[in-house]
């Protein structure tokens, strides 16, 4: 219950917090524990070359996006709508955040939004709440290819990354219904590049995607992924959801080499802060709600630490 609720104030913005005191088992592994650099170094250079995850993801994020385009354009009905609401085959499929901003505003619970939403709920309490924005959601591919754009001027000291509070990403989820609640419009929905390029991919471009266009131009001269990091509300409600999910990245304190390769390449490094040595109180961790489940934790760990797992089942690879 402790690691639920630490979880949970970690995805609001609290900074993780240092165990208390560290098992007797994860206290002999780090006495046992001895460096033999060019081993290490060698695993490095192995891992460096592993996209393993990452590919299985963008494919996946492609083929449904192009799902999506292609059930509309050959006019086949199989995928109706766009991201923020959609018919699979028949069944209603609302974006849980999208489905909270239209109720707000009619200021009452509408029946065929609560349908879409509890299937949609059903389907990420089992793959794990944000796994949508890593697997799913066009702008998160976008910003990834963006971010390599950032890091290489980042490189050649041209920017310098900006850093924001998490908490204000809390802020902005309440801002956001508020606004909805009382204006009675999906303000967020205007803005959401989610549904822009959504939109865009399917029925066209339009001027909104102006809008996407300077967000990634911010993300790139002066805060790293800032969008998705520190204002997406969708982030924050499908991190909620993920804390009942059983699939989850485990990190296993034993083989960890604690480089820190896996923090480097993390969107929300803070869930592996666990990775940190001497901040793992057990000797096998999951990591928080706030983890996308994007893997590319798990590619760069060059000893396999961090491993996707279903939670009483098995690990997958």
């Amino acid at each position: 219950m402790s690691r639920f609720i630490e979880g949970i104030r970690c995805m609001l913005g609290a900074e993780p917090k240092k165990p208390a005191a560290l098992s007797e088992e994860v206290r002999q592994i780090m006495a046992a524990k001895r460096g033999d650099k060019a081993h290490i170094e060698q695993l490095h250079e192995q891992s460096r070359h592993n996209h393993t995850w990452r590919n299985r993801r963008w494919i996946t994020l492609i083929l449904v996006n192009l799902l999506f385009v292609l059930s509309f354009w050959l006019d086949i009905q199989l995928l109706e709508g766009a991201l923020t609401a959609s018919r699979f085959m028949g069944f209603h499929l609302i974006d849980l955040n999208s489905a909270l901003q239209v109720m707000l505003a009619h200021k009452h619970i509408i029946v065929n939004l609560v349908i879409g939403t509890v299937t949609v709920f059903l389907l990420w309490v089992m793959l794990g709440g944000r796994t949508f924005c890593s697997w799913v959601c066009p702008y998160h591919l976008v910003s990834e290819l963006v971010e390599k754009i950032h890091l290489a001027l980042a490189r050649r000291k041209l920017v310098t990354d900006h850093e924001f509070h998490r908490g204000i990403r809390a802020v902005f989820w309440v801002l956001f219904a508020g606004l909805s609640f009382i204006t009675g419009y999906t303000v967020f929905e205007t803005l959401s590049p989610t549904g822009i390029l959504s939109r865009a991919l399917i029925y066209g471009p339009g001027l909104a995607l102006g809008w996407v266009f300077l967000l990634l131009l911010f993300e790139v001269f002066w805060s790293r992924r800032a969008w998705c990091r520190y204002i997406c509300p969708i982030g924050l409600t499908y991190g909620v959801v993920g804390t009942l999910s059983p699939l989850q990245v485990n990190y296993d304190v034993g083989p960890c080499l604690h480089e820190g390769d896996c923090r480097k390449v993390c969107l929300v490094p803070h869930v592996l802060e666990v990775t940190i040595k001497g901040r793992a109180a057990v000797t096998q961790a999951g990591l928080g709600p706030d983890c996308t489940r994007c893997g590319l934790c798990v590619d760069a760990c060059p000893t396999g630490a961090l491993q996707f797992e279903v939670k009483g089942l098995s690990k997958l690879v």
